[in-house]
């Protein structure tokens, strides 16, 4: 886990920035903070330098017998927006109308998982899930609508801590209003993703 992470530079990081708000890093409640945060950031962004399509590599090839549609639905989402370092989490829903290819159905979240533990943004991670799926897979069409509370949003600043953020990225097929549509109905509402 998070092998491109410094841990000992970002302690000392942390240590500084105790420092920097007035409060005393070798204080006994404060001592091991600086190292839980090394800890948490080298899981956050566990992600850097990963290629998520080697997630997708192991396809089966499977012509006209694939169905229609493959939708997973409610993957479980966390990520560190890059603007303020907080995180963001929420739901990711993915469809994908196969091509002459499928692949495992646990691929799936573990390409969201890869792609999230980046510092980002939610409508450039959906961008970069449904270009993952249409480089991965060659699919007729991709559709990934992200649902999240953000960190940023909720906890500072405005402070609207039930907004929920909904973004779409499409590729192929499932760019088309009445393709997304059906989609859509499957997620729990005709105008959009279920809340």
């Amino acid at each position: 886990m998070g092998e491109t992470v410094d841990r000992e530079r970002i302690a000392a990081a942390v240590r500084e920035i105790l420092s920097a708000i007035g409060s005393d890093p070798d204080s006994a409640e404060l001592a091991s903070t600086p190292f839980r945060v090394a800890d948490a950031y080298a899981e956050f962004f566990a992600g850097i330098g990963k290629d998520p399509l080697v997630l997708l590599s192991d396809s089966v090839p499977v012509g006209d017998d694939t169905g229609e549609l493959v939708l997973v639905r409610d993957i479980a989402l966390r990520s560190v927006c890059e603007h303020h370092l907080l995180p963001f989490r929420g739901r990711a829903h993915i469809a994908y109308r196969p091509g002459r290819r499928v692949v495992g159905l646990s691929a799936i979240p573990r390409v969201v998982e890869t792609l999230a533990a980046r510092p980002q943004v939610q409508e450039r991670l959906g961008e970069q899930i449904a270009q993952a799926l249409a480089d991965g897979l060659d699919p007729r069409g991709v559709l990934v609508v992200l649902e999240a509370s953000h960190g940023c949003v909720a906890d500072r600043g405005v402070r609207q801590t039930e907004s929920q953020i909904v973004t779409v990225a499409s590729r192929g097929s499932l760019s088309e209003t009445t393709e997304q549509a059906a989609v859509f109905a499957l997620l729990g509402g005709s105008e959009g993703p279920a809340s």
